[in-house]
């Protein structure tokens, strides 16, 4: 619903827009409330310059409207060159602009006084990408409604509280003062005005300047969005306990000790009303039908299912539920993706964002590996595998469309080669997303969580296969150490370095993957294929990046900076062990059921009352209907 008369005006230094607000209706599972989740579409306040259009200007007639439509017509624009640094700032500011204007708007015409404000708002920073909110809120307060800044600046401090999502640097927004001024310059006044109080703040208790220079919210001519979202934040949080130990002990670390009070950890969780109860229907009756319908609100109760693990009749009915979902999604990927995929063969997925530290590049070399072995050795005991792959990247980043790339070229060697029977396939699901992704969770065998330790926050893809009895296949990182600790080591295939073998690494300037890649025949050859045309019909530059990201320092990055060779052989041990235990069905029946059983904790339901308890404090209300 399109809300004409709430549109609000944002203004940039070069540019005014309007800000229309639509609003959707958020329908509560077994609730008569009805939530409304507010979108902002942007607007020109001029669509047509008749004098331009005049003069034969035909183009300049129409670009106020097609600029102010760009700010909010693709969220997230490769931004590697200044306009689309641009561009992606403009975006930052004009949702949390029209967001703010929003709340005080409404918040004033309800109490008459916004002196009560942080007694009723509060606003979660979800990273940094909404972190200019806190100088737009200050702003705002001093510019627009007579506060001064102490005051405007203790306001914010019990509105605002900060989500970290990643401890990756190149997540942890830092924006050049020059743009920051040029694209909002009433705003960056207030940002230099925060950056002057946390100075004096930091000198009142006794602080060197090196140490203030280190944690200032402007500096060496940036403004850093996380500093800055943590000073002014009432709290900041995790969101899985090895992440949030990660960022007390070493990623902010300096923060941790001057605020140990702001800290707190959040795990993530999930909604199983959408992944279970919509996107498995099936196995969701069979829950229903052994221990009642109470999980759908309280996901605890899965551990109810925990006896039925030692069940015969109960573990075939659960493993004949997962090959009916295998078929569905065989069904769908013959359909999208021309494979023909066998139901009966071990459904090994890994679906989530392509990032290089999520390592979608070790399991395929993976692949390459099984592939070589099965072609040396066709006479060698091999249960048949499907690879499943799904995943979208950033616009600008390359390396991980090189990736993609790889895995399909893979996919077309592999999938074509008639001499091993179909032993192995490999399937890049194209354009995935959350219709599509339940259909895999439901399906999936094997659940991939493979990234580099202590560089997964949490991740929640762990959490929908657990949830659909998938066991893991991971790194001790993120919330799968907290799945481990719910389901129990022995329902889980765990390898690789820990994340303070990582960190040590890390601090020590990383390690030589060349001594790996000369003294392990297998792990050369698969790299060697990188660049000898076996997957890029005899281009030997196709992979060539790849290939290097491995073995060679490049650009000041050191080689193989997501240990792939070093935990090359550990991986290849534990995903021996996936064979061995799924060729057991009653092992691998009671690992599957045993997963669900055990995933109570990882609902959202669970994750967002902590929030309001420990974080927002809420008061509950009761609705009274109407009379």
């Amino acid at each position: 619903k399109r809300c004409e008369n709430d549109k609000v005006v944002v203004k940039y230094g070069d540019q005014t827009v309007y800000a229309v607000p639509y609003d959707m209706p958020v329908i509560g599972f077994g609730t008569k409330n009805v939530g409304t989740l507010r979108l902002w579409q942007a607007e020109s306040v001029e669509d047509f310059d008749f004098a331009q259009f005049d003069c034969g200007n035909y183009d300049g007639a129409v670009k106020a409207k097609n600029d102010a439509e760009n700010i909010s017509k693709v969220l997230y624009p490769n931004d590697n060159c200044e306009e689309g640094k641009i561009l992606r700032l403009k975006q930052e500011y004009f949702f949390s602009s029209a967001s703010v204007t929003d709340i005080l708007k409404k918040h004033l015409a309800k109490f008459g006084t916004l002196d009560n404000l942080g007694d009723y708002i509060t606003i979660q920073l979800n990273d940094t990408h909404p972190v200019i909110a806190v100088p737009e809120l200050i702003r705002q307060l001093c510019a627009e409604h007579s506060y001064d800044f102490d005051k405007a600046f203790e306001i914010a401090h019990k509105v605002f509280n900060y989500t970290n999502h990643t401890i990756m640097a190149e997540a942890l927004e830092k924006w050049d003062c020059r743009l920051v001024e040029k694209v909002v310059p009433e705003v960056y006044t207030y940002i230099l005005m925060i950056n002057e109080r946390f100075i004096k703040d930091m000198y009142a208790l006794k602080k060197d300047r090196e140490y203030i220079s280190k944690l200032s919210p402007v500096g060496d001519g940036m403004v850093k969005m996380a500093f800055m979202a943590i000073y002014v934040s009432s709290y900041i949080n995790g969101v899985a306990a090895i992440h949030t130990e990660i960022l007390k002990k070493d990623a902010l670390k300096d923060w941790y000790e001057l605020y140990p009070e702001r800290f707190q950890n959040k795990t993530n969780g999930i909604t199983q009303r959408r992944f279970l109860l919509h996107g498995n229907p099936l196995l969701a009756d069979w829950v229903t039908d052994h221990i009642g319908d109470g999980w759908i609100t309280d996901l605890s109760q899965m551990s109810k299912l925990k006896p039925l693990a030692d069940d015969p009749k109960a573990r075939a009915e659960f493993m004949d539920i997962k090959y009916k979902n295998k078929e569905r999604l065989a069904k769908y990927i013959l359909e999208h993706n021309g494979v023909e995929i066998d139901p009966r063969s071990i459904y090994d997925v890994q679906v989530k964002r392509l990032h290089e530290y999520k390592r979608q590049l070790l399991n395929i070399l993976h692949v390459m590996y099984l592939y070589n072995q099965i072609k040396e050795h066709p006479e060698m005991s091999f249960y048949p595998r499907t690879f499943i792959f799904g995943a979208k990247a950033s616009a600008g980043y390359v390396r991980a469309k090189e990736i993609i790339k790889l895995i399909n070229s893979v996919a077309d060697v592999v999938n074509n080669d008639l001499s091993i029977n179909g032993k192995l396939k490999v399937v890049f699901i194209e354009d995935y997303r959350v219709s599509n992704a339940e259909w895999i969770f439901a399906a999936a065998d094997v659940s991939e969580q493979i990234s580099t330790a202590s560089k997964e926050a949490s991740g929640t893809g762990n959490m929908k296969f657990m949830l659909n009895g998938a066991p893991t296949l991971g790194t001790m990182d993120g919330a799968n150490v907290e799945i481990v600790e719910e389901v129990g080591i022995e329902n889980a295939f765990i390898f690789g370095l820990s994340s303070d073998e990582v960190i040590n690494y890390e601090n020590n300037g990383g390690y030589n993957p060349q001594e790996i890649y000369f003294n392990d025949w297998d792990i050369k050859r698969v790299v060697d294929q990188l660049m000898d045309g076996t997957y890029s019909h005899g281009d030997h530059e196709m992979f060539r990046d790849l290939y290097n990201s491995l073995l060679n320092t490049q650009g000041g990055d050191r080689p193989d900076r997501y240990f792939i060779l070093k935990d090359f052989r550990s991986y290849a041990e534990a995903q021996k062990k996936v064979e061995e235990a799924y060729k057991d069905p009653d092992r691998w029946a009671k690992m599957a059921l045993l997963n669900t059983a055990s995933c109570g904790k990882f609902t959202s339901d669970r994750t967002i009352q902590e929030y309001v308890d420990n974080i927002w404090k809420l008061d509950y209300v009761t609705v009274k209907p109407e009379a």
